[in-house]
């Protein structure tokens, strides 16, 4: 899945995102090249724990890219670096935008200027002080165009940042920007450790320094990544001294893992939550937990590819795609039908838009408008056959099942459907990223900014910009993003969201496929788990073993 929020909400990452990979098996050697602390504060909370287990066993099934939050936008890469780094602000349990590294924050000018008041009992976890000064070099990287990052355009819209004090920093805008305070949530970096350096090649990227509730220990590539409690952390230490990230793409072999003692918390599969999980011996050992996961499934078209330029085409294809067969079929009746990128049940969600219900007649109609023909059992156009290939990535049994469903459903008016699962690493940076592709059965998050949807629909956008790798340009739709980011009445951001929706839904950029529900287990030796709509990782830095 592809992680389009940058704000930190350490809602973890295996059950609110659910996907994916597993990377290459390299050992790379922990060592500690940072400078020793300098002036450190005492310790906050630290449990010694008396010998007692005191480290959490997470089970994620694709190894991060790198360890630079913001030059990444997979899920794993996402969940580890929450830990690492904070932003100036970040989401709390209920979407709320709450005090991060800023304490607080004054808004003005007619929303144009954001002034930001830093915490001053901040430290990088080498021991140097984190200050104004850190927050433009971040700002200055993030609109550096050879900073390899999809999140530079909202901070390419500010106008002028500048420290007013070690702890002040400003933003100003040119125009009002309401998304503004929520970009602020971005990973914040080092600058003495980051200044003058390749981002593409910096020890960073495998042994990173932040802020966060956590710091790097290890990291061996395909296998494990290593997390250890900050100490000095600024809100208190973490009361899980250990944050172990173990890398295993097979989910039978991750649940073989959680059943004999090797996994403590991990996401499962709906045949795992519905067959595998229900006895009195399970339950007493462990906690499930279920809800609508923040992300939703899709096939996206390159539309690039002549086969996907006409939207009639693309509306033939969600028509011939039956989501009720692929949720009862791949999920086991654990997910919700899909019909756009907003979050169901917002205040911006429009419920009323163009729905394809399966309706395989109808997609021959369109089909034959366009030239295309059956003729023994096969879809052709000047003698030329109606075929695709769909990239997944592997590691996920139930998106492989939709892609098969899929597969199927098509089969049935004549077209012909190929599947290529492929190494997570490999299919974003050279197919995705590079535009090399037909369709792929992917996943995004969703979040509680409807303005995060411009990253993947705006033509200013399209990759290596932003994330809009499909190459969707809708000049209509990119005009309501600017009305909508540039009012802060929530009235006409809904009338622009509104809009959105039913343009995207009329041009069908993807076929909308299903929301699936989150199923997350706990050991139940671990406690202080409150479950909200943010799931439950979002306070996992409160999470202790029985008998701390």
């Amino acid at each position: 899945m592809i992680f389009k929020n940058k704000i930190k909400s350490a809602y973890v990452w295996p059950f609110i995102i659910i996907i994916l990979l597993t990377g290459v098996f390299a050992l790379i050697l922990r060592a500690n090249f940072f400078h020793k602390p300098q002036s450190l504060p005492p310790a906050k909370n630290v449990n010694q724990n008396n010998g007692k287990k005191n480290a959490l066993i997470i089970g994620l099934p694709a190894d991060a890219t790198n360890l630079i939050g913001n030059m990444a936008a997979d899920a794993p890469t996402a969940e580890v670096t929450s830990q690492i780094y904070d932003g100036l602000v970040r989401y709390n349990r209920n979407f709320k935008i709450v005090p991060d590294l800023a304490k607080s924050w004054k808004i003005g000018n007619g929303g144009k200027t954001i002034t930001f008041y830093l915490r001053h009992n901040v430290y990088w976890q080498n021991g140097q002080k984190f200050t104004a000064k850190d927050v433009l070099f971040t700002y200055r990287l993030m609109v550096n165009p050879k900073t390899p990052t999809p999140y530079s355009a909202e901070y390419l819209k500010v106008y002028k940042a500048r420290i007013i004090g070690r702890y002040i920093f400003r933003v100003t805008y040119k125009k009002p920007y309401a998304p503004a305070l929520s970009s602020w949530g971005l990973s914040i970096l080092p600058e003495a450790l980051l200044k003058g350096k390749d981002l593409l090649t910096t020890k960073l990227r495998s042994h990173p320094v932040g802020t966060g509730p956590y710091e790097f220990y290890k990291w061996i590539h395909g296998y494990e990544i290593i997390l250890k409690a900050n100490p000095h952390y600024f809100m208190g230490a973490p009361h899980i001294k250990r944050l172990t990230y173990k890398i295993v793409p097979d989910s039978s072999t991750m649940f073989l893992m959680l059943k004999s003692n090797g996994i403590d918390y991990m996401g499962l599969t709906p045949l795992q939550y519905r067959y595998e999980t229900g006895g009195k011996k399970f339950n007493s050992r462990y906690k499930k937990y279920i809800h609508p996961s923040l992300s939703f499934t899709f096939l996206g078209y390159n539309l690039l590819d002549p086969l996907f330029k006409s939207v009639k085409i693309r509306r033939a294809l969600s028509y011939a795609i039956n989501k009720k067969e692929i949720i009862k079929g791949a999920l086991l009746g654990l997910g919700i039908k899909c019909y756009g990128p907003f979050m169901p049940g917002t205040y911006f969600y429009n419920k009323n838009v163009k729905k394809y219900g399966y309706n395989p007649h109808k997609a021959l109609q369109l089909l034959n408008k366009k030239g295309w023909r059956l003729k023994n059992g096969i879809l052709e156009k000047g003698g030329r056959p109606f075929k695709f290939t769909i990239l997944t990535p592997q590691g996920n049994s139930e998106r492989l099942a939709a892609a098969e469903i899929i597969q199927q459903n098509l089969k049935k008016i004549g077209i012909r459907v190929g599947i290529r699962v492929m190494e997570w690493t490999s299919l974003i940076s050279e197919f995705i990223m590079k535009k090399r592709f037909q369709t792929v059965l992917l996943g995004f998050t969703i979040t509680p900014n409807p303005y995060d949807n411009a990253s993947i629909f705006m033509g200013s956008n399209i990759v290596p910009k932003g994330l809009n790798f499909t190459s969707f340009n809708d000049p209509e739709i990119d005009g309501l993003f600017r009305k909508a980011r540039g009012t802060f009445n929530l009235k006409k951001q809904r009338k622009y969201y509104f809009e959105i929706q039913r343009l995207i839904a009329k041009e069908e950029p993807y076929t909308f496929l299903y929301i699936p529900y989150a199923m997350p287990v706990v050991k139940r030796t671990v406690k202080g788990i409150k479950p909200a709509p943010a799931g439950i990782g979002y306070n996992i830095r409160e999470w202790y073993y029985a008998g701390q």
